[in-house]
């Protein structure tokens, strides 16, 4: 099946996140409170609500999206290449433009969105950061009515589980076991959060999203039995 998808449909993705506030005591009381309640179940009592506020930017009620890469396939014959884009600087100016690409670029029935674990992460919330901030859906974000079969999102985690709903693999663990070179070679997601408010690097957390996303294409091009990219199939084009 997965044979079958023409790889220039595909638009591969991933997104950076990190808490909407630097520190805890920047949010209102209520939103503290709210916060407080919205993690009682994870913190237990290992944690207070300020200690474990650095983990806030995995929910889009707390947290904001700093970047989106994508990257898709351009063919010619035998010859192929990844080209990388990333958004990035004001969370909803970053969105809609990512909005502009989704209905400009990829938006007839047949494109498709490709994220690591994007079905339960990524996707919704972009969704949810759209709608918060006053953005409407594009299409390829609108689920609400379709059918499983009418989504038009691919997950690698999700391929990889074969069924078995209980089963997470991390993006580190699957490239090392298919032999797709690492992208974890800098920072990782815990260290987003600080890069950006302390060290005030985005460049460096764009270098991070990028190559995530050139891991989730060459994971992708596994399951096909095909070969990997080469450094020089590989294009950041702005």
């Amino acid at each position: 099946m997965l044979e079958k998808i023409n790889l220039e449909h595909i638009l591969f993705l991933d997104i950076e996140t990190v808490p909407e506030a630097e520190n805890y005591t920047d949010l209102s009381p209520l939103k503290q409170q709210l916060f407080a309640d919205k993690t009682a179940y994870q913190r237990k009592e290992d944690f207070t609500p300020e200690e474990f506020y650095e983990r806030a930017g995995i929910w889009a009620e707390f947290g904001k999206i700093v970047c989106i890469s994508v990257g898709y396939f351009r063919l010619n014959g035998t010859e192929r290449q990844l080209r990388l884009k990333t958004f990035h600087g004001e969370e909803k100016d970053l969105l809609i433009e990512f909005k502009q690409l989704l209905e400009s670029h990829f938006y007839h029935p047949y494109h498709l969105l490709c994220a690591h674990n994007g079905k339960e992460f990524d996707f919704p919330y972009i969704a949810r950061r759209m709608i918060i901030l006053g953005i409407a859906l594009p299409n390829k974000l609108q689920l609400f009515g379709k059918k499983p079969w009418e989504i038009p999102h691919l997950d690698t985690l999700e391929m990889w589980k074969f069924g078995d709903y209980k089963h997470y693999t991390s993006l580190k663990l699957l490239t090392e076991i298919l032999h797709v070179p690492s992208p974890k070679d800098d920072i990782d997601g815990s260290e987003v959060a600080k890069v950006f408010y302390q060290e005030k690097n985005i460049d460096r957390i764009i270098t991070y999203c990028e190559k995530d996303v050139v891991a989730i294409a060459q994971i992708f091009l596994r399951y096909r039995q095909e070969e990997l990219l080469e450094e020089d199939e590989i294009k950041v084009v702005g």
